[in-house]
């Protein structure tokens, strides 16, 4: 992998191609997981591109995200903790106990080991992540609409609780300046625990629209039609049929332009800024030579 000025952990070829693999597996538990328990997602971002285009992995991705529906969200949460394989995938999502310094939930791999920047000083499982995020209802209200991102902003802030990288000097800033003053765990858990209900309380079933309210400030301005969500369609990823969502077209020119043009290669790079990666050992073997305690990320640090 190439290697972009101290900003990006340098990765082998080898433990790439095994890093992908460990992806695809996680994939297809998940996949055969929404099955068995008629739970709809679909592959996004740059899984769902590499989907279409490549047929497979973008050559330079370093994860896979799935979207679901935020019923389907809850469901699957509830029915995890009754037949999910803990053993071999470890559900991860902060709480009122622990932050994860990442909105979305997780499935990871704990026999992996994969520390990103960001969380290299906290005590949590540093295992290969499987990403998984709702997408919400969108209220035809532009008053509320406002209100449902004012909730979502909060969110984001007080559940994240890190430094913005990639959204501008004064955001990072700002964000540096609430969370310095407002430093209590227990009270910004009552924030984003409040502002999760306010901004997903709008019927997935009675909406015209959907919105994705966890991810990034761009993203969550983007409006949807629903109908672009309301029913999936299977395509070729690695070998295997995954669904993406109905609209994925209109869905990813919204998002990423064109979408079926590579990016210049000073762009072909992975997304998460890395400190360490180890496909062949669990990341428990690394406690305290790689992670944890009071080691602080180079990158987004947590406040």
């Amino acid at each position: 992998m190439k290697k972009e000025e101290k900003e990006y952990y340098e990765i082998s070829q080898d433990t790439f191609k095994k890093m992908q693999n460990k992806m695809l597996e996680m994939l297809l538990y998940f996949d055969d997981f929404c099955k068995k328990h008629e739970l709809m997602y679909y592959i996004q971002g740059g899984a769902a591109i590499g989907a279409i285009r490549e047929h497979g992995f973008v050559p330079w991705d370093d994860d896979i995200d799935v979207l679901m529906p935020r019923p389907d969200y809850e469901r699957f949460i509830k029915l995890w903790k009754q037949y999910g394989d803990e053993k071999r995938y470890v559900f991860c999502k902060t709480d009122r106990k622990v932050n994860y310094h990442h909105s979305c939930a997780s499935l990871r791999d704990p026999n992996t080991t994969f520390i990103c920047s960001y969380n290299q000083n906290l005590d949590i499982c540093h295992g290969l992540a499987f990403e998984i995020g709702p997408i919400d209802g969108c209220p035809n209200s532009k008053i509320a609409r406002a209100i449902q991102l004012f909730h979502a902003f909060n969110y984001a802030l007080f559940n994240t609780q890190r430094l913005p990288n990639n959204k501008g000097k004064f955001f990072r800033a700002l964000t540096k300046v609430i969370l310095t003053v407002i430093s209590s765990e227990k009270l910004r858990y009552v924030f984003w625990k409040h502002a999760e209900r306010e901004m997903s309380k709008y019927s997935w079933n009675d909406c015209e629209y959907a919105t994705e309210l966890i991810g990034s400030i761009k993203g969550m301005l983007n409006v949807y039609p629903k109908k672009w969500f309301d029913s999936q369609v299977y395509v070729d990823f690695e070998g295997h049929k995954v669904p993406v969502m109905a609209g994925y077209d209109h869905y990813l020119r919204m998002v990423f332009g064109d979408y079926m043009k590579r990016p210049p290669e000073s762009e072909q790079h992975a997304k998460h800024k890395l400190e360490f990666v180890d496909m062949d050992h669990p990341y428990t073997y690394y406690k305290n030579k790689k992670y944890f305690p009071g080691r602080k990320g180079k990158t987004g640090g947590a406040i």
